[in-house]
């Protein structure tokens, strides 16, 4: 690059720098933003364009343009040439701006006179907060130094905002982080909690993007970039000792972090005035803008291992973030794009509730968010931009809805509906030591889900009556290496003993689908769901199987044992999976050692076609418990994990009920036992439903008991089946609204 256009670069920014240290006001500012500008690149027009909403962008300074068009036009986001480099976040430079495409002529603005244009993202990690535009009258595209000069620019124009430099009247130039926002995702996990955000990975703020003095800069930057491959190479250490996977993938992150090109690039930029901090935040942003464009799986694991880094050196420059639990909160509500179990668990139960930018309901994330009954959001898009350290949340499970920064009326109403829940919750205290029993004298046996020992102790305040499914790949989920067998029968008897003699289902390790172990290589399925996942993985490694039943003959001592088997789809792979069981037994005989007072092995029904197994299935299994979750999405065809489809499909559709009482009919004809267990037994109006049908044992989350105890010993299930007859009989699709409305006037 040569050396004059370095040493214009930097004089540039030096004369930003000055303008921007002046104590003028925010319009004013960005007025001498653009004169500097169009000085510098001796253009006749300069213009920046800020977001006044998410959608709009507002002309909201210019050199050249007509000044009464400023603050008045405004453009969608992708219209006009302005609106299609903000929605591409890349640079837009042409000599014939009329003549390309998405051209948009504005009248107002005067700049009919303009032929070549050059539009910048102005962006920042990923947001894009506007666009820098210069124009002149000449036919010309502009030099690669140009645009890389614009785009340095572009940055400090970015942190500037942020740090709100160019705060002013109207929408475009208001505060950011101040405004009261809502924010809509999906709701995973029921409940309302009130708190500060605790963002998982806090926001870096650059202060000084301008620097005046390049070798200081490179300095800190080399040193920065040095302290980082040498954590890496730490950690690559470690990794070898336990797993190669986990190195090999640890070997591709440390090419990255000596990536020369990365270097050099960020060296460049320093040397034309950014400090360090701005050097390595622009090259961010650049990788974000380039991650959410890129459709290559391949590609965009590389992009969030540049992105991680430019996070871990940023964190080296600025010591900001550096012991993120000191800064918790008194009330901390977990913000983050994404978050794993181990993760989440180092946390505690201190997190009042989580706001994820992604996730999905069948997440590690939302299991743990469910066994500790703190509200759940997830594909809040755009919370970890908005949100700052210490900003007040309110959280709403039910609704799937984020309150940020919440004016004094939606603070109001969202206390009254925590303090009517905390109401509810008495309620329901009193009735915890009583059965569930309806007026019909029906007796449904209400059990809770669990995965983790802390669980356990929701068993007694919850009144369930024991553990109808334990997860126990929550173990193997945390952990970067495979757990001992001692360690599990270890864990497995403190789960027994802290049940107190109740009865624990014991799930087999269920991966696969959504559920990667750390520590396993992944499988690049299509559709994970319906690939090699749970028993399937179970039969294929019977070493790993295997291990876990002896761990769990170890830890009953004695004791009654239950154990199922996760996605048995047919008669063979429950004979196989029992005969790894039976193996287990014999060597534990052999080894002396105790077997279980009383040995249950069931199966989890969540596929259609165990349904029509043989009766010899049915005769052979000691108990079935209905996977719900699972069975609904194959049922429906509905991606549980897709939020455009998985509501669509109603758990009270007639269909799904007459299968379910189809399968509740072949278990009565053998004497099997049969409970349902998911997220919709604990639904009260969905748990009413289901034990109208005949089931009798329900188990879900311990929050739910009670609601669902409370509703239960207030109605007669043979007028609920009368109920949801007669919307079979009118040809109704689903009994939800029926059962809704004659529910209104009896409780």
């Amino acid at each position: 690059m040569p050396h004059r256009f370095e040493s214009e670069s930097r004089k540039l920014l030096g004369r930003l720098r000055e303008a921007l240290a002046a104590d003028n006001e925010g319009q004013t500012r960005l007025d001498e933003v653009v004169q500097l500008i169009a000085s510098s690149m001796g253009t006749e027009v300069c213009s920046i364009y800020l977001f006044r909403d998410t959608e709009t962008l507002e002309l909201c300074a210019t050199k050249g343009l007509a000044a009464e068009a400023v603050h008045q036009t405004r453009m969608r986001l992708g219209e006009g040439l302005v609106g299609r480099t903000a929605k591409s976040r890349t640079v837009t430079n042409t000599a014939d701006a009329p003549a390309a495409k998405g051209f948009r002529y504005m009248p107002e603005t005067g700049e009919e006179r303009f032929s070549s244009f050059c539009g910048v993202p102005i962006q920042r990690l990923g947001e894009v907060l506007g666009v820098l535009v210069v124009q002149s009258k000449d036919a010309r595209k502009y030099t690669p130094d140009e645009v890389y000069a614009l785009e340095i620019v572009a940055m400090v124009i970015a942190e500037m905002t942020e740090l709100g430099a160019f705060v002013g009247e109207g929408a475009a130039l208001s505060a950011r982080h101040q405004q009261p926002v809502m924010l809509r995702g999906s709701s995973a996990q029921e409940g309302a909690s009130e708190g500060q955000v605790f963002l998982h990975e806090p926001r870096v703020v650059v202060t000084n993007p301008i620097s005046d003095d390049p070798e200081t800069e490179l300095s800190r930057l080399c040193e920065a970039i040095d302290q980082l491959r040498k954590s890496v190479d730490n950690m690559l250490v470690g990794a070898r000792t336990v797993d190669a996977d986990q190195a090999q993938v640890l070997e591709a992150y440390r090419m990255f972090a000596n990536s020369s090109s990365w270097v050099k690039r960020m060296e460049e930029d320093v040397k034309n005035g950014l400090s360090a901090e701005a050097a390595v935040e622009k090259e961010q942003s650049l990788a974000r803008a380039r991650l959410s464009k890129s459709g290559d799986a391949y590609l965009r694991e590389r992009l969030h291992d540049l992105d991680d880094l430019s996070n871990r050196l940023l964190r080296t420059l600025t010591g900001q973030g550096a012991d993120a639990q000191a800064d918790m909160p008194d009330n901390p509500i977990l913000v983050a794009r994404n978050i794993g179990p181990g993760e989440l668990l180092e946390y505690g139960k201190k997190i009042k509730g989580i706001v994820l930018e992604e996730g999905s309901v069948g997440s590690h994330a939302t299991i743990v968010a469910r066994a500790w009954a703190i509200p759940l959001i997830i594909n809040a898009k755009g919370v970890t931009r908005e949100a700052l350290n210490g900003d007040t949340i309110l959280v709403d499970g039910e609704q799937g809805i984020a309150h940020l920064r919440p004016d004094e009326t939606v603070h109001s109403a969202f206390r009254d509906k925590i303090a009517m829940q905390t109401r509810a919750q008495e309620r329901y205290a009193s009735i915890r030591d009583l059965p569930a029993q309806t007026k019909c004298g029906s007796v449904i046996s209400l059990q809770m889900n669990a995965g983790l020992i802390a669980d356990l102790p929701s068993l007694e305040g919850s009144g369930a009556e024991g553990v109808g499914l334990f997860r126990t790949e929550l173990q193997f989920l945390i952990r970067n290496q495979m757990p001992r067998r001692a360690e599990l029968s270890a864990l497995y008897s403190r789960v027994l003993a802290a049940a107190g003699g109740k009865r624990v289902a014991f799930r087999t390790l269920d991966i696969g689908s959504d559920k990667v172990l750390p520590y396993m290589k992944p499988n690049d399925e299509p559709n994970p769901a319906m690939g090699w996942r749970a028993i399937r993985v179970g039969l294929d490694k019977p070493g790993v199987l295997r291990m876990q039943l002896q761990a769990l003959l170890r830890a009953a001592n004695g004791q009654p044992l239950t154990t199922m088997f996760p996605f048995i789809t047919q008669i063979s792979e429950f004979r196989d999976a029992k005969a790894e069981m039976d193996k287990a037994i014999a060597r534990e005989t052999k080894l002396g050692h105790p077997l279980p007072s009383k040995l249950e092995v069931g199966a989890m029904l969540e596929t259609p076609s165990l349904a029509y197994a043989p009766d010899a299935f049915f005769e052979e299994v000691d108990f079935i418990s209905i996977g719900g979750n699972d069975l609904k999405q194959f049922f429906f065809a509905a991606d549980r994990e897709n939020e455009r489809v998985r509501k669509r499909y109603d758990t009270l559709d007639i269909s799904f009920l007459s299968f379910i009482e189809q399968v509740i009919k072949r278990c009565a004809a053998t004497n099997t036992p049969v409970s349902f267990c998911g997220e919709d037994a604990g639904r009260p109006v969905e748990a009413l439903c289901l034990a109208a049908l005949g089931l009798r044992t329900l188990s879900m989350r311990p929050a739910s008991v009670g609601p669902v105890k409370h509703l239960l010993r207030r109605i007669d299930l043979t007028e609920v089946k009368a109920i949801m007859d007669e919307a079979i009989a009118r040809g109704d699709q689903s009994v939800r609204r029926a059962v809704s409305d004659w529910l209104v006037y009896q409780v």
